[in-house]
């Protein structure tokens, strides 16, 4: 029997893939990561055990797990967004590869790619940057010392962090040592969720107009001169522009 570790997608249903569809249409037990996961992903599997993870230990879901397995059943473990990222999946995939139990993983729709989608920008524009920086802000779960928000910011590139709205003031201020006061951010709650909410500002402003909105927990902190800049066009499609498939 086989465990699958399946990205639910950042909320709404519809983004969870069609792959992951079919693993939870034939899981028998569902351990999945509580509050984090839409409720409705579970409709998936109606036949199925189900279990929220946010009350278990990381020994719990394992022995949950093994139990499963060896009563020949499917597992799936479904985590919010997509599992590698903030998942804490490794710890249970290297145990499973220890006691020999096979497992497969199953890619989701990131919150940082929906919280893009619900602003409408793209975070890699030609002569704005070309890179995106995933990150968090130090908190009870240290960052290394090299990978500090403020180090981080450094590149002025487009940025997604995780983890960290309850840290607004403390945010914009790591930022602002690299970045303009002026620099553009969006904070986006529950992405892709049917009570999204989004509030807009600048590294100056962000924590007031946070606050105001009541945002605390489940954002998306999304910052840099994509989300409100001019940019050039996309070579790709240039007229003016040969490439493999295209003549100038």
């Amino acid at each position: 029997m086989k465990v699958y570790f399946i990205g639910a997608g950042a909320g709404d249903p519809e983004l969870l893939t069609i792959k992951g569809m079919k693993a939870l249409e034939q899981a028998e037990v569902v351990i999945y990561a509580g509050s984090l996961v839409n409720p409705e992903v579970l409709e998936y599997a109606p036949q199925a055990e189900v279990y929220n993870s946010a009350s278990m230990t990381l020994e719990e879901v394992l022995e949950k797990i093994e139990e499963t397995v060896a009563d020949n059943k499917i597992v799936a473990r479904v985590h919010t967004g997509d599992p590698s990222i903030y998942g804490a999946i490794q710890e249970q995939m290297d145990h499973l590869h220890e006691v020999g139990i096979e497992y497969e993983i199953i890619p989701g729709v990131s919150s940082f790619l929906a919280a893009a989608a619900a602003v409408e920008r793209e975070f890699t524009l030609p002569d704005v940057t070309q890179t995106v920086i995933v990150t968090r802000m130090e908190g009870r779960t240290p960052v290394p010392e090299k990978e500090k928000l403020a180090k981080l910011a450094q590149h002025n590139a487009s940025m997604a962090i995780f983890l960290s709205v309850q840290m607004i003031e403390d945010v914009a201020a790591e930022l602002t040592k690299e970045y303009s006061s002026s620099t553009p951010i969006a904070v986006i709650q529950k992405a892709s969720w049917a009570d999204q909410k989004i509030v807009k500002g600048t590294l100056e402003d962000i924590a007031v107009k946070v606050k105001e909105a009541g945002i605390n927990k489940t954002a998306m902190i999304l910052v840099g001169d994509f989300l409100d800049t001019e940019y050039e066009k996309s070579k790709l499609y240039d007229k003016n522009f040969t490439h493999e498939f295209r003549e100038a």
